[in-house]
């Protein structure tokens, strides 16, 4: 089991949770970040720090959110790993109380 990053993130990135994971599992794509589920180790530190609340523990994610299980696991080990907090994606103000936006990630290629 993993924590899994969810649509809430999308368009907002905000990287207050890279800064407290003790192992580097987060991913970044151009509008939202990723966890490798082969990295994270389930320390949870990141749930909190999310200041959209983004993140949840695989156990703990709501129905309507599982398609995000397969989201991270398919496409985080292809992106770039994020180690250091950055600013937050440019639109993140306007989209932070969206909710359905998986159809708004660009993936890269």
């Amino acid at each position: 089991m993993s924590h899994v990053v969810t649509d809430a993130c999308v368009r907002c990135r905000y990287t207050d949770c890279v800064a407290v994971c003790p192992v580097d599992c987060f991913r970044a794509l151009p509008d939202m970040l990723l966890i490798d589920p082969d990295a994270c180790i389930d320390c949870g530190l990141c749930v909190d720090e999310c200041p959209v609340h983004a993140i949840f523990h695989e156990d703990d994610l709501p129905a309507a959110l599982e398609p995000w299980v397969a989201f991270n696991q398919r496409h985080a080990p292809a992106a770039p790993p994020l180690t250091d907090k950055c600013s937050p994606h440019p639109e993140a103000a306007a989209h932070r109380e969206l909710s359905g936006k998986m159809h708004l990630v660009t993936l890269p290629g």
